[in-house]
């Protein structure tokens, strides 16, 4: 996603584990690295309709609050490829909750997405 980046990563605040990217329902979600698929769902409770996608033994990434899921668990996922698209799920306004995580630990994804120009 694209959009304003509405909340920050916090290391110190559980509830900050990524960062909230504001959008308009519908909007492409997209995968910032390939992998597979690991969860697709809304078992997870505060995320709403949630995708992770693990990509190698070190790094997952996770999307949060979709309107609608492009990929089912199991799938294999590029670097760019829509995976979903942004909602409301689980919150009050149209966003895209973004994580990473290193070795199972929430990482500011901003240190690994490419800088906007």
């Amino acid at each position: 996603a694209s959009g304003q980046i509405l909340s920050r990563f916090s290391a110190a605040d559980s509830l900050r584990k990524g960062i909230d990217i504001k959008g308009k329902s519908g909007e492409p979600v997209i995968a910032a690295r390939g992998g597979s698929v690991v969860y697709a769902g809304s078992g997870l409770a505060g995320y709403g309709e949630l995708i992770i996608v693990k990509h190698d033994e070190q790094f997952l990434s996770a999307y949060g609050h979709n309107s609608k899921l492009s990929v089912k668990e199991g799938d294999e996922v590029s670097a760019g490829q829509k995976i979903a698209e942004i909602g409301s799920s689980g919150t009050d306004t149209d966003k895209l909750h973004f994580e990473i995580r290193f070795e199972g630990k929430p990482v500011d994804p901003l240190q690994y997405l490419p800088k906007k120009k």
